[in-house]
C-alpha cells in the first residue's frame, strides 16, 4: 500500500475518533444532572476534538488541492 494512503487511512481514522469523542461528549452535556464544574470540563474536551477534526479535515483538504493541482 502507497504511503499516503497508508497515512490518510490513519488520518481518517483520527477524524473519526475525534467525532465520536465529541459525540460521547454531547451526551455527557445532555445529562440534567452533571455539575457546573464537570460541564465546563466536558465542553473544553468537546471544543478540543473538534478543533483537532477540525484540523485533520482541512490537512485532508490541503492534500487534495495538491494532488488535483500536480
Amino acid at each position: 500500500m502507497p504511503k499516503e494512503t497508508v497515512g490518510f487511512t490513519k488520518e481518517a481514522t483520527g477524524f473519526e475518533t475525534k467525532l465520536e469523542n465529541a459525540k460521547k461528549t454531547l451526551e455527557v452535556l445532555m445529562n440534567p444532572e452533571i455539575t457546573l464544574q464537570d460541564s465546563v470540563k466536558a465542553y473544553e474536551q468537546g471544543i478540543k476534538e473538534l478543533q483537532e477534526a477540525q484540523k485533520i479535515l482541512e490537512d485532508a483538504q490541503i492534500k487534495i488541492t495538491e494532488i488535483k493541482n500536480s
